[in-house]
């Protein structure tokens, strides 16, 4: 007689997720803000909107965004901690482009099998990352899909919503030639251009992810496992004291494609090649991989995780202030006439 069958010898184990759910909601629970009215734990997150009684005409910006596959660096390295700062990093420095306050977040975890371990590592990654963008981790779903992915593997999804006074939004039409092009420099690769990164680094030129590389300092693993910035909180405080025309996230693209969507069509950055620091690791993918200049910057961020745009007189003070903030920034070029677009020279 065959045996009984049941959910969990199906390999879906809604026990374990159960007894996850308290421990998500403690981890969630630093994160929290008084806005919150319900979070983890029910069919919908209940978030107030008191903040928003100050504001004359406010609005919701919401963003949703992965890791990609630096996923398959993770798994390689069975390091699953930082993973989830990069997925509040790549959702919330898109909305806070828009000057808006990030409220709240939630995660998305797809896996064939639920490991208690692994999940709670990569939702304390989250929490952390939704800790340094000021935000609030109020719920998520973690999806059991037996043979739908290899076994300790998983994807990371987030969605965050953010708010802002209508009037503070970025204006495009404010901008004017002779307007200044600032860089808020990066950490690394971020999270984009991995697909090429291991194409060059680990298939290519067979590296280790254990190696340590002397150029970098460090293992190959940590480099690439090194979590993206999070830049919430400057941009909001830069935004708060200077009149920014501009805020681009410099994710997949790079500057070339990042930058024009905050651009009106009949103006032009021009961008000096040579005035920021170039961490690195895009120098090691370059030579290794023998790639292109113009892939790299189509491809990478190069060293630049944010740009903003500001008027001549306030240029100086905005590199002036995040420098005295911890955050390196350069001016690395200027808005001209022409067709909307970047050319870095």
């Amino acid at each position: 007689m065959a045996a009984r069958l049941t959910y969990k010898s199906a390999g879906v184990d809604i026990d374990l997720k159960e007894r996850l759910i308290p421990l998500f909601g403690r981890l969630a629970s630093a994160t929290r803000g008084a806005h919150v009215l319900e979070g983890i734990g029910g069919f919908g997150a209940i978030i107030g909107l008191d903040a928003a009684k100050k504001m004359k005409a406010p609005v919701l910006v919401a963003g949703t965004d992965g890791v990609g596959t630096k996923l398959k660096i993770a798994f390689a390295m069975g390091r699953h901690d930082t993973i989830g700062i990069d997925c509040v990093a790549m959702c919330v420095n898109d909305i806070v482009c828009h000057n808006a306050r990030p409220l709240f977040f939630l995660d998305y975890i797809g896996c064939g099998k639920l490991d208690q371990r692994l999940a709670l590592a990569i939702v304390k990654g989250v929490a952390k990352g939704c800790t340094q963008a000021g935000m609030a981790l109020v719920g998520g779903e973690t999806a059991q899909m037996p043979g739908l992915y290899q076994p300790r593997e998983y994807d990371l999804a987030g969605f965050a919503v953010g708010l802002a006074e209508r009037s503070r939004i970025p204006n495009p039409a404010k901008m004017r030639a002779g307007d200044v092009v600032i860089g808020l420099a990066s950490v690394g690769l971020h999270s984009n251009g991995y697909s090429l990164a291991r194409k060059v680094l680990i298939e290519r030129a067979k590296l280790k992810l254990g190696a340590r590389v002397a150029e970098l300092g460090c293992t190959l693993g940590e480099e690439l496992l090194r979590p993206t910035r999070i830049y919430a909180k400057t941009a909001l405080d830069l935004f708060h004291r200077f009149a920014l025309k501009g805020l681009a996230n410099i994710t997949g693209g790079g500057v070339i494609e990042n930058l024009p969507r905050v651009m009106p069509k009949n103006l032009h950055a021009a961008i000096r090649r040579g005035s920021w620091t170039v961490p690195p690791i895009f120098d090691l993918i370059a030579r290794l991989g023998k790639i292109e200049q113009s892939e790299m910057d189509r491809t990478f961020n190069n060293g630049i995780g944010m740009v903003t745009i500001a008027g001549r007189d306030q240029a100086d003070e905005v590199v002036k202030h995040l420098r005295s903030h911890k955050q390196r920034a350069f001016i690395i070029g200027e808005v001209t006439r022409g067709t909307r677009g970047v050319t870095i020279a």
